[in-house]
Order: structure tokens, then sequence, then C-alpha cells
């Protein structure tokens, strides 16, 4: 049976009919959420491998998308469950997997079988509060916001994108004042003003990279999506190359990320 596509908007992606957006429990695991997928691919592949900007892209998508963690472990799991039982049967060694992409189709299918208890899950925890231990207190954040300002205000950018960092850092700026004043912290809308002021950055970089180095970054991209591309769904596909692009472009530039997740824990 053919299963469902994995579409995304604005809000989320839907799967199977189901919402998977920002919740309390996506922002507790902000800190974890990559750590534990990586560390669970080596310790199933057997072997240290450094993650590709593909792999890290792909990852963020899933975080974004407010899969759970659990999804994507079980489906790395079940990936490497089903790849172990093939090498025990087969006379000739299978191929080493060297990329999470191979796990894709596994964790979009745990996602499915998963999504009923998630959703269950994900209702009892909204309780409305921000727990200390999120690690999102007042001071930290106020502070992330303001380095991050700082970073872009030391950019070397063409004009037109300077002017759009430019409000970038005014709104920053104006965020982490709030923050201080403010008694609470919804962090939930503070990541979804966040990510509106990525996207504009993410499309004025876009606009003003010179063509050679946009075609040199899809070119890399297609070459490396390469082997999966028959292990992943066109729009997820779209999407890993798109977070990869918008990736390199702020890695070329020393900008940073603006989601809370970046925001090192100590």
């Amino acid at each position: 049976m053919e299963k469902p596509a994995v579409e995304y908007d604005s809000s989320g992606y839907t799967y199977s009919n189901k919402q998977y957006a920002l919740t309390s429990t996506t922002v507790q695991n902000y800190f974890n959420y990559f750590t534990e997928i990586e560390q669970r691919f080596q310790q199933r592949r057997g072997s240290l491998l450094l993650l590709s900007t593909l792999d890290w892209s792909l990852i963020e998508i899933w975080r974004e998308a407010g899969i759970p963690l659990e999804a994507v472990l079980r489906g790395i799991d079940d990936a490497f469950d089903k790849y172990d039982a093939r090498e025990a049967k087969s006379r000739v060694r299978t191929k080493k997997v060297n990329g999470l992409a191979w796990c894709a189709q596994s964790v979009m299918q745990a996602v499915e079988d998963l999504s009923e208890a998630a959703v269950g899950i994900n209702k009892s925890s909204e309780d409305g509060t921000t727990k200390s231990e999120d690690g999102f207190e007042h001071e930290r954040i106020a502070e992330y916001l303001e380095q991050n300002a700082g970073e872009l205000e030391q950019a070397s950018l063409t004009p037109t994108a300077a002017e759009v960092v430019t409000s970038i850092v005014v709104r920053l700026r104006g965020l982490a004042s709030e923050i201080r004043l403010s008694p609470t912290t919804d962090t939930e809308e503070l990541e979804r003003t966040l990510t509106v002021l990525e996207e504009k950055l993410f499309a004025v970089l876009t606009l003003t990279a010179d063509e050679d180095e946009m075609v040199s970054l899809r070119e890399q991209a297609t070459r490396e999506l390469a082997p999966y591309r028959s292990k992943m769904q066109a729009t997820q596909l779209k999407q890993v190359q798109q977070q990869f692009l918008n990736k390199r472009l702020l890695e070329a530039r020393n900008l940073p990320r603006l989601s809370l997740f970046y925001m090192r824990q100590t």
C-alpha cells in the first residue's frame, strides 16, 4: 500500500492527516534531539561517522515537523534491524550505511505507527507552564538574542542584505528587552517569531548570493543526495536540499542560526 505523502506548510508537517506542530514536548527536547539521533545512528552503524550537512538538515526537518524523538530513534533501529538481517543472510558483504537519509523511510513509518500515542502524550503534557529544567531562563535567552544581533551586525553583506539584517538586529534586541521585562516567557511564541526572522534572512541571502555560488551549492546538494533519492519522498528531498543551501549560505558569511535550539545549554 502506498504511504501518504508528507506535506509542509507554515505551521508544520501533515503526515497521514496528523498535525505535528511545535509543542512543549518539542521545546523540552531542543537540546537532546540532534545529539540523541546522532548517537543512536553511530551506535547502530557500529563505528564513528560524523553526520554530513545533509544529515543534519534532515534531522532539522524532522525537528521542525514536530516528529517525536522516539519515532526517529525507533525508525533508525528498524532500518538497521532490517539491514543486519539482510547482512546475516547474505554471502556477500553488504555496503556500509553512510548516511542518515538511508533511514528516512523507516522513520516515516515509525511516525505513522506512533502517531496516536504521540498526540495523546502531547495533549497531556501541555499544561501551559515553563519549567526551569528546560533551560530557557529569561536572562540566558536575552543574552542569546543579543549575541546573535551582534554577530549579524558584524557580517559583511551586500547593501540589500544589510538592510534586511539591520531590521532583524533591531527586532532581536527588542525581543531581548521584552523578555527581561516580562514575568513569563512564552518560548513557543518566541520560537515562531525567530522562525519568521530566519526565513527573512534565508530569503535575502538567496536573493543576493552570487549566481556561481548558488549553482555550486545546488550541484553539491544534488551529488550528496543522489544515493538517497530512492529512499526519500520528493517533498522530503526538496526540504533537505533547501536546508542544505540555507546552512551553507550562513556558514559562508559567519552568520548565526536564530532558533532557540542553537542556544547552548550550560
